[in-house]
């Protein structure tokens, strides 16, 4: 029955930036329960093995982030977690992450701590890690100085100057793009033509149970169901999500929200 390569967990809403490049939480704030999450774990067994706490929020920001861990590892789930790298502290030494995404464009001095500070706890986290993948994320024109920092930790000889990745050891690599625009009914992006990979290739869950068809759906506007009062599959069967898997596959985008979404358009 697997369906999806990756359901997106948002354990919680919360964050402790105000990042500009980031559309901000409109909702009430939430910090899922254990409960909660164990529920979630049940009703998606099959659907996938890998889990990403990713949608908005900083995930770090839980107080109970290496319970639901080591919750989602004995249930057979690979987690993957995505991080501004402020928090990183808490993650020492842990085991049973498969992937840590850290956003390195996050770092802002207005933030209260210096570049090296904030470098040299992630360098001493990511160092303590045995099996975890780490990708070091960067957007095209962040602070060279984050890059330098980088360069001189690792010892790295070369670094081509124009690359999408770079693999720094077995384990970690430099990953760079380009800011993409959150998609919003009020941004002045628009574009009915176009393929996604919502509903295809993973879902999302909000911190309070609403099911949407990707990550960027932040504001749960494309609303499917909810996770604690509905089974998966009467979601994923119903007509709305039928329209919309059929829709992309024939690169025509039939939610409003998609529109206004340039994420994988060209």
């Amino acid at each position: 029955m697997m369906r999806f390569k990756k359901v997106y967990i948002e354990i919680t809403n919360v964050c402790n930036l105000r990042c500009s490049f980031c559309i901000g939480n409109s909702r009430k704030s939430k910090f899922m329960s254990i409960d909660e999450f164990s529920i979630i774990l049940d009703k998606i067994n099959g659907y996938t093995k890998y889990l990403y706490f990713h949608i908005l929020g900083e995930p770090l920001m839980h107080p109970n982030i290496v319970d639901f861990i080591n919750l989602a590892n004995e249930k057979g789930f690979f987690v993957n977690i995505t991080t501004n790298g402020y928090l990183i502290d808490k993650l020492k030494g842990v085991e049973g992450i498969r992937q840590l995404n850290i956003s390195l464009h996050s770092f802002n001095p207005i933030n209260g701590v210096s570049i090296d500070d904030y470098l040299n706890s992630i360098f001493s986290t990511i160092d303590s890690f045995s099996n975890t993948f780490v990708s070091l994320r960067f957007w095209v024109g962040t602070n060279d100085d984050i890059l330098n920092g980088i360069v001189k930790h690792y010892n790295i000889d070369f670094l081509p100057l124009d690359f999408d990745k770079f693999k720094v050891s077995d384990n970690i690599f430099l990953s760079k793009s380009h800011e993409f625009i959150w998609p919003d009914l009020n941004n002045n992006y628009y574009n009915r033509v176009g393929k996604c990979y919502g509903l295809i290739h993973h879902i999302g869950i909000l911190s309070d149970g609403s099911v949407v068809p990707c990550c960027l759906d932040s504001k749960g506007i494309i609303n499917l169901g909810n996770i604690f009062s509905d089974s998966l599959l009467d979601i994923l069967n119903s007509d709305r999500v039928s329209k919309m898997i059929n829709g992309f596959r024939c690169s025509k985008k039939v939610e409003e929200l998609c529109c206004h979404c340039g994420f994988l358009d060209k």
